[in-house]
């Protein structure tokens, strides 16, 4: 494979030395691009967009373009896996995914199998490819997944949820059958990331969007103890440099020296979190990915700017950080706005790096 151009991201991931703070933003190759909508109107509906190698790489290369950013990140959706287990994903007009057949009963989970990532997941490790080849170097590659915990959410609600009656339920009243389900989708996780990184990947990072809705005890055994079954099953070498694994909790700012106690490489951090406090429970055992509150976004660039070195001053001096949004870019945003966000944050890490 090429060298690349530009390892800053990979680097900090593993605490190295760089000369400015990486950024890269959580869904960047997204609604609030121009480009993008267009791109999806021309696939016609989002989950053809994700199932055309051709059309993946395309979105996942246009925010590259237009900005200066230190990563690419594959696009996909978390609900591959579920989707791949048949269970018949499908996205409502203004409700988001949902599931045909979501899991209810101890026959379902046990029918549940493994898929296996060049066949039923082939178009995601094709896309990985795809990109791969297209970006020549130019910056390193994101694979990604959902938790089992966040991914069972989806699979036993069948879709979205405000209060998780279905998969809390399972949870306290029957947590074998929870463990099993977990355990099933932590085996389909890794051999997925595995599949994604032998394709190309160059770092993974595992989104568990909904481990901040648990009790502390049960984030512990119904989140992080699959999350890290998973980090123990992953290639973590590939083409001569380390392969990067970033957990990411979205709520989980209580949980962070357990978080780091995984073998993970770097954390995501979301905004409820001050980043200065979360380097000091953590030290230097991992770094840190995050943390600005993607609704900054929306305020004029000189705001976004002093928001930029509130967050490079919190961190501090040295490397170890990432620069990101605390969770993905909202549609609405100013894509003008979203530049000033990665210009500032080049511009201005310059002098914690010396």
């Amino acid at each position: 494979m090429e060298p690349l151009e530009n390892d800053r991201f990979l680097r900090a991931l593993l605490r190295e030395p760089v000369d400015r703070t990486p950024v890269w933003m959580m869904r960047q190759a997204g609604r609030y691009l121009p480009e993008y909508r267009a791109t999806r109107e021309r696939a016609g509906s989002f989950m053809a967009l994700c199932k055309s190698p051709e059309l993946a790489c395309e979105v996942t290369l246009q925010p590259l373009e237009r900005f200066p950013l230190d990563a690419a990140i594959l696009f996909s959706d978390i609900l591959t896996i579920p989707d791949a287990m048949g269970l018949g994903l499908y996205f409502a007009e203004g409700e988001g995914p949902r599931f045909e057949r979501p899991l209810r009963t101890a026959a379902e989970i046990d029918r549940l199998g493994v898929p296996d990532p060049e066949q039923e997941l082939g178009y995601v490790i094709d896309a990985v490819r795809t990109i791969r080849r297209e970006l020549r170097g130019r910056v390193p590659l994101i694979g990604f997944s959902g938790s089992p915990w966040t991914l069972s959410t989806y699979m036993v609600e069948g879709g979205s949820s405000k209060e998780y009656a279905h998969v809390k339920g399972m949870m306290f009243d029957r947590p074998e059958l929870m463990h099993k389900l977990l355990d099933t989708i932590a085996r389909s996780v890794t051999s997925y990331l595995n599949a994604q990184i032998a394709a190309g990947a160059q770092a993974v990072m595992i989104f568990d969007t909904w481990g901040g809705i648990l009790t502390p005890r049960d984030y512990r055994e119904f989140s992080l103890r699959y999350m890290e079954q998973i980090v123990a099953g992953l290639t973590r070498e590939a083409e001569g440099r380390k392969v990067p694994v970033i957990l990411f909790t979205k709520g989980g700012g209580g949980w962070l020296e357990a978080m780091a106690d995984t073998g993970c490489d770097a954390l995501g951090v979301d905004w409820t979190l001050d980043l200065g406090d979360a380097r000091r429970r953590v030290g230097d055992r991992v770094a840190l990915q995050g943390n600005m509150d993607p609704a900054v976004l929306y305020a004029s660039p000189e705001r976004i700017r002093q928001e930029v070195v509130t967050i490079l001053d919190s961190y501090g001096k040295g490397s170890g950080h990432v620069f990101n949004l605390g969770h993905g870019i909202h549609q609405h945003v100013d894509p003008e706005h979203a530049a000033a966000f990665v210009e500032a944050v080049h511009e201005l890490s310059v002098p914690y790096h010396d």
